[in-house]
């Protein structure tokens, strides 16, 4: 059967999927340090009395996850010495990685940061690292390891799995260092990362091609290699670099054209500025309208999780179902279009009826565009190059919306509430005029992925 026609015949089988499957727990894996080096890591320093300036300053220790593409193209090329020998190169990078979060966690565990808080920081930095790495090298695997079809599919278990990962690691790890202490909490911290080990060593590795066009570029490397004049570790470095990251750059602008591929550039950094721009003041504009923090809480905790991962869900579903491509048109338009909710509860008042279905408007929308998003992202992708070209595409997404969301203070504080939203709404003009365009030059289910059945 054709993947096409295998497509109109999953449905929700999709999520049956052993690789589908696998992905929920490699999710819980990837998203557990995040928290444990971010708020968490916070709430602990607080808790014993630390300084907020020095809070502050080790809260920089999360950078690793912004600048992860500076070292994708390692993992795209280089192997891990004997790990990737006996299980490949994407799941010999993975159980490196998770081991060196496992590790950081116990050490952070049973580091005394009263008494040696260089020492913490060091194993912060170390765990923010691994967790990066582990993000570059689950995304190349997730995207590698399915057909087209299934890649919302894989998205959204990932997603569920990273979620869970999150309230376990914010609100798990809270419950019993308050019931015991820290030490006892990371520590169970780091034994829950053998869910990622596990995990990593039952699943198979992708099964990849390259492809003519891909060799043809490599082959730019061997000609290098025979006629250049440098010796030593100056002609194996240059050569490494022509292959790792010129040629990842080089492939997708041969592949779309300059102007395909700077269209499709802006969508990816334009698609989220809207969720990102609002997500800012959500919590301000929730106190500021008189909600409790209980409530607000409740709504946005649980209830809120439960509503993203059906959104999430839902997303799987109808691109199997359907494509990504009418998926992303209505995933552009409605994401922003349900920041209109909030303007509406604005005009409201703190009623809890109105909070919960904007909540319920707003989560199940941007479940939907995250696991659309990601899917069109991983189609794009050459699998000789997907670590690197993934790693710069999930950056392009949230940078542009991480530098307005500075400025939202100013603007809520202009325009007021009601307005804000309206603005925030308008960000998401751009994506959706784009998402059109890319149906007319570049239709997100008639273009192929290199190297891998769509």
């Amino acid at each position: 059967m054709s993947a096409a026609a295998e497509a109109q015949h999953e449905g929700f089988r999709v999520y049956l999927h052993p690789r589908v499957l696998g992905m929920l727990f490699l999710g819980f894996s990837a998203g557990l340090p995040l928290l444990l080096v971010g708020g968490t890591f916070s709430a602990w320093l607080r808790d014993i009395g630390m300084e907020l300036a020095a809070i502050g300053f080790l809260s920089w220790v999360g950078i690793a996850h912004s600048i992860k593409f500076l070292w994708a193209p390692v993992v795209d090329r280089l192997p891990v010495p004997v790990l990737s020998r006996l299980l490949g190169r994407r799941r010999g990078w993975m159980l490196a990685a998770q081991i060196t979060v496992a590790v950081a966690l116990a050490g952070m565990a049973f580091t005394d940061p009263l008494e040696q808080l260089w020492l913490v920081a060091v194993w912060a930095v170390l765990a923010a690292f691994g967790s990066a790495t582990q993000d570059v090298a689950i995304d190349a695997y997730r995207v590698e390891a399915a057909a087209r079809h299934r890649q919302a599919a894989m998205a959204a278990t990932y997603v569920a799995g990273y979620r869970v990962a999150l309230l376990v690691a914010m609100a798990g790890a809270l419950h019993i260092a308050q019931l015991t202490d820290w030490t006892l909490a990371y520590g169970i911290m780091a034994v829950l990362m053998s869910v990622g080990l596990v995990t990593t060593l039952v699943v198979r590795e992708p099964e990849v091609t390259i492809t003519r066009d891909t060799h043809r570029r490599e082959q730019r490397v061997t000609d290098y290699l025979a006629t250049t004049s440098h010796q030593g570790w100056q002609r194996d470095f240059i050569a490494w670099f022509i292959g790792a990251v010129i040629c990842p750059f080089s492939d997708f602008f041969q592949r779309y054209g300059w102007t395909t591929a700077l269209v499709i550039l802006l969508f990816v950094g334009s698609f989220r500025v809207s969720d990102m721009f609002m997500g800012v003041m959500a919590s301000p504009f929730y106190l500021d309208l008189g909600f409790s923090k209980g409530e607000i809480g409740t709504v946005t905790g649980a209830f809120g999780l439960a509503m993203t991962l059906t959104g999430a869900f839902l997303g799987g579903v109808l691109v199997a179902r359907f494509g990504i491509a009418p998926l992303l048109i209505f995933t552009a338009f409605m994401a922003p279009a349900t920041n209109l909710t909030f303007s509406w509860l604005a005009t409201l008042g703190p009623e809890m009826y109105g909070l919960i279905i904007a909540i319920m408007a707003d989560n199940i929308t941007g479940g939907m565009a995250i696991s659309v998003l990601i899917a069109y992202l991983s189609s794009l992708t050459n699998t000789a190059y997907t670590a690197t070209q993934y790693a710069l595409f999930s950056s392009l997404m949230t940078l542009p919306g991480q530098v307005l969301g500075g400025f939202t203070g100013v603007v809520a504080e202009q325009v007021g509430w009601f307005w804000f939203f309206i603005i925030a709404t308008g960000f998401g003009l751009p994506a959706i005029l784009l998402a059109v365009l890319l149906l007319r030059i570049a239709h997100p289910d008639h273009t192929r992925r290199p190297g891998v059945e769509n």
